[in-house]
């Protein structure tokens, strides 16, 4: 057996024991691309043999597990390897005797997932093989040497991707490296770069910038192509359908790049994107904020590279327009009457509603239009900025009224004693924390200094205590300087005083729409709106800074009585009132009793009863004035009357009385004055159309 260990160079079988061989051994393989995998197979075939000579080392057969889930995978990182996190866990788990692999950099080339496992190994008497040797993790000389093959794989990585970004760099000054072009362009098997040959994408692609050049937005463009069903075309860049035209429905996202892109312009850029790491995502380490940088920041920019479709001149002209047209909103305020630009949000979508303004400023409306603008199509809802802000400065003056700020005084003073406790809570964790440091600085104060393993661990065990300590401390700062202030008894009466002209303050002159702006800001997080379909109702939820959310129901102004929700009850009810021999000033009282509204006005009135009956044709049969007409005999009637029995316009009758050819009298009911005519006169009197 010693022979046959010397044989295939191991150094030091002495370290394999049989607490080692009962358990299992685990032999690791992994390659960082798959071109590896397909063509350096020579490496793959050494790193599956590592199972022989753990059989060599004493293992059974039925001992040895292959790990080979990351071939292919890099290892930079154990995030993407299922492969080594399922190593570290069984090592974790103390089933595994020693783990075998071609060399260092195979398990990984970072030194944070490196001396993890390390430390595991360590932990639970776990060997590391390689080509070289038998490793034990547990002892200090080879603990250092494994952590130096770590640190020096994890440099040859950085050292190979150096030399990887510099080839690539310079290639790319060449105008030689092609990572990925934009639709409307095609690779020709000798390399060079020209139009798509497809006459149809050719057209979709130049029609965009000629409609950028007139319209002079990106919404103008999108606009267009849906309203004429215009999609955008592509190539199919991987699977089977590779290089076929693909077409798809036209998005904001993709017009914007299309015009910011220099390629366009004939140009050839390489470096023009930037990578901010500092968002990334968990689990997602190629994730994070990609911003295009300034021209004069790319690495590589060369003009006249391939074909254009517009000039260089141009695309920086678009460049300066839609610069011009961007608008940074974050909801601070940003001028205009509404008072809550930037804080609504879409009762449906959940998205901001932007602000849009009409007659020259004066009237202001809230409107959900993402689905409009990104895809071009139908708005989510919009309702009038006036009833939402009347309502929400109304919830605003309430929580500054003088009750509501003694309630928030008391508050005050409930937080104030939670803020005590807060500070006691933090001084014990402080102390212990202090405490443990002392006790680590006096452990190791006491040890023997020729001592090096054990002096080890307790400087590192107080250097761990003093960096909790410190860190605690700075935490507890951090909380203080958020705690808010105990308010004095001046402060106090400058408050109530101040509550008590925040009404008249609110309405005055003086007062300008920023300053409201501002006052919402700081009092509101978001303000939400649904309105119930294409009814008067709508919702409004306030989400106040205090994290206090509240509901008011409010009314909208509509365009049509048909929009009302309870509509057919209101023509129901005129129409009983009617029946009845109601006037129309007492219908519209009983309706405005009720509490019922109608489209674009605070209150029913006789006119709108009126032309509401004439318009559903509930007042044919008895006009709505001829009621309670004094008449001089049963002879005499009103000229809807007339009308109504001649079959003619009412202004056609009003022709016949300025002629002389009818004759009338003017009776006076209230303030009216109506027209009575006698149909026995009228009958003998030369009208027209009365033949018939």
């Amino acid at each position: 057996m010693k022979a046959a260990l010397h044989t295939i160079g191991i150094t030091l079988p002495e370290k394999i024991r049989a607490r080692h061989r009962h358990r299992q051994a685990i032999v690791y393989i992994r390659q960082s691309t798959i071109r590896q995998v397909e063509h350096n197979r020579e490496s793959t075939r050494l790193q599956y043999a590592l199972a022989d000579r753990a059989c060599h080392l004493g293992w059974s057969r039925d001992q040895v597990t292959v790990i080979d889930d990351d071939l292919g995978r890099s290892g930079s990182s154990a995030i993407d390897r299922p492969g080594f996190q399922r190593l570290v866990a069984e090592v974790g788990l103390g089933h595994v005797g020693m783990v075998i692999g071609i060399e260092v950099s195979r398990l990984a080339r970072s030194c944070r997932d490196w001396h993890q496992l390390l430390e595991m190994c360590a932990l639970f008497d776990t060997l590391i093989g390689d080509a070289d040797g038998i490793y034990d993790p547990g002892t200090y000389n080879d603990r250092l040497l494994l952590g130096l093959k770590g640190t020096m794989s994890e440099a040859e990585l950085h050292i190979l991707k150096g030399r990887m970004h510099e080839g690539r760099t310079a290639k790319a000054r060449r105008g030689e490296l092609v990572l990925g072009l934009p639709r409307g362009y095609v690779l020709k098997p000798s390399g060079d770069v020209a139009i798509d040959p497809d006459e149809s994408v050719q057209r979709v692609i130049r029609m965009v910038f000629d409609l950028f050049e007139r319209r002079r937005s990106v919404s103008g463009v999108l606009r267009y192509l849906v309203d004429h069903d215009i999609p955008l075309p592509d190539r199919i860049r991987s699977g089977p359908e590779k290089g076929d035209v693909c077409w798809h429905r036209p998005n904001r996202a993709t017009l914007s790049d299309m015009l910011r892109h220099p390629g366009y312009a004939g140009a050839y850029v390489y470096g023009r994107r930037h990578h901010d790491g500092r968002l990334r995502l968990p689990g997602k380490p190629h994730s994070g904020r990609r911003f295009i940088r300034e021209p004069q920041n790319w690495t590589v920019l060369r003009h006249n590279a391939f074909p254009s479709y517009i000039d260089w001149r141009t695309f920086e002209r678009n460049q300066e327009q839609m610069a011009v047209n961007r608008t940074r909103h974050s909801g601070v305020p940003r001028g205009g009457a509404a008072l809550l630009g930037g804080l609504v949000s879409c009762g449906i979508c959940g998205r901001r509603m932007f602000t849009t303004y009409n007659d020259d400023g004066r009237e202001a409306r809230y409107v959900c239009s993402v689905e409009a603008i990104t895809y071009g199509g139908a708005r989510c809802q919009s309702i009038s900025a006036r009833p939402v802000d009347i309502c929400v400065s109304t919830a605003l003056l309430t929580a500054l009224s003088p009750s509501a700020l003694e309630v928030s005084l008391q508050v005050a003073e409930d937080i104030e004693l939670e803020r005590r406790q807060f500070h006691e809570g933090w001084k014990q964790k402080l102390e212990r924390a202090e405490y443990e440091a002392t006790l680590a600085r006096r452990r190791y104060e006491a040890v023997d200094p020729a001592n090096r393993l054990v002096a080890r661990t307790l400087e590192r065990d107080w250097e761990t205590a003093m960096v909790t300590a410190q860190s605690l401390a700075d935490d507890h700062r951090r909380a203080s300087a958020q705690q808010s202030e105990r308010l004095t008894d001046q402060e106090k009466d400058a408050v109530r005083a101040l509550a008590n002209n925040v009404p008249s303050l609110w309405t005055a002159s003086t007062t300008t729409p920023q300053d409201r702006q501002t006052i919402a800001r700081m009092m509101l997080d978001r303000v939400i709106v649904r309105v119930f379909g294409e009814t008067e109702r709508a919702e409004v939820t306030c989400h106040w800074a205090g994290k206090v959310v509240t509901t008011h129901p409010i009314i909208r102004p509509v365009r049509r009585f048909e929009q009302l929700e309870r509509f057919d009850e209101i023509l129901a009810r005129i129409a009983e009132l009617r029946n009845q021999g109601a006037t129309a000033r007492s219908i519209a009282d009983d309706l405005n009793a009720k509490g019922w509204l109608p489209p674009k006005k605070q209150a029913f009135d006789a006119l709108i009863v009126q032309k509401l009956l004439v318009r559903k044709g509930l007042g044919k049969k008895r006009p709505v004035w001829s009621g309670h007409i004094p008449r001089l005999n049963d002879d005499e009637v009103t000229l809807q009357e007339l009308c109504e029995r001649l079959g003619v316009h009412r202004q056609t009758v009003y022709g016949w009385l300025r002629r002389g050819q009818l004759k009338g009298r003017l009776a006076q009911v209230g303030t009216q004055r109506i027209w009575l005519v006698s149909l026995s006169h009228a009958s003998t009197r030369n009208i027209p159309g009365e033949s018939s």
